[in-house]
């Protein structure tokens, strides 16, 4: 089994599987990065041979394992049938070219197996139009305060916050409205029910 893994007719496709391990360990080490594709490609080439279906280091792994797999098996299917083993300028196109579509197919049916990525970062200028609780400080024109605002996802964000009208000012656990920002603070105006007595 040796001597046919390591046949120089071979080397192709054990190499293939070999950079899928390594690709696989250095995954598990966290050491590599998100190649993600996030494009939808369903209706091309492209969406046909797995993109968008999983992120792309993860296609280029199964790429390679099927690869190996589909080269190894052919090579051994040969020797069997025809007593030698292909020369790679032939096994090695015909291996890829039928581990091409097969990668398609398990993108497909693996991709609803797998969690989806969602990320709840949002901008700053996505908090403009929020309200905002005052938690530390008292906020004047030149002397902001810290205020607690959640954005649509319901993540709580720490800004400061100054008045928008120059007389205006804002007591600890008063809640504004964002109405605008410049660079890293935010202008607000009072929503009034800081005044108001409590029931």
């Amino acid at each position: 089994m040796l001597a046919f893994l390591l046949a120089p007719e071979n080397i192709v496709f054990l190499s293939a599987i070999l950079l899928m391990l390594l690709i696989g360990l250095v995954q598990a080490a966290g050491l590599g990065g998100d190649a993600d594709l996030d494009i939808d490609m369903d209706g091309d080439l492209l969406g046909w041979l797995g993109f968008g279906h999983l992120p792309l280091l993860m296609l280029l792994t199964l790429f390679l394992a099927l690869f190996g797999i589909i080269g190894l098996v052919g090579q051994q299917a040969a020797l069997d049938l025809a007593g030698g083993l292909l020369r790679p300028l032939v096994a090695v196109p015909l291996a890829a070219a039928a581990a091409l579509p097969a990668t398609g197919l398990a993108a497909r049916l693996l991709a609803p197996l797998l969690p989806r990525d969602e990320t709840s970062a949002v901008s700053l200028d996505a908090l403009v139009g929020s309200f905002a609780r005052i938690v530390t400080g008292r906020a004047r024109q030149g002397s902001p305060a810290r205020a607690r605002v959640e954005d649509h996802h319901g993540q709580a964000h720490y800004v400061m916050v100054e008045p928008d009208a120059p007389t205006a000012s804002f007591e600890e656990g008063e809640t504004v409205l964002l109405v605008r920002r410049e660079d890293l603070i935010f202008r607000a105006i009072a929503r009034g029910d800081h005044y108001l007595p409590s029931l």
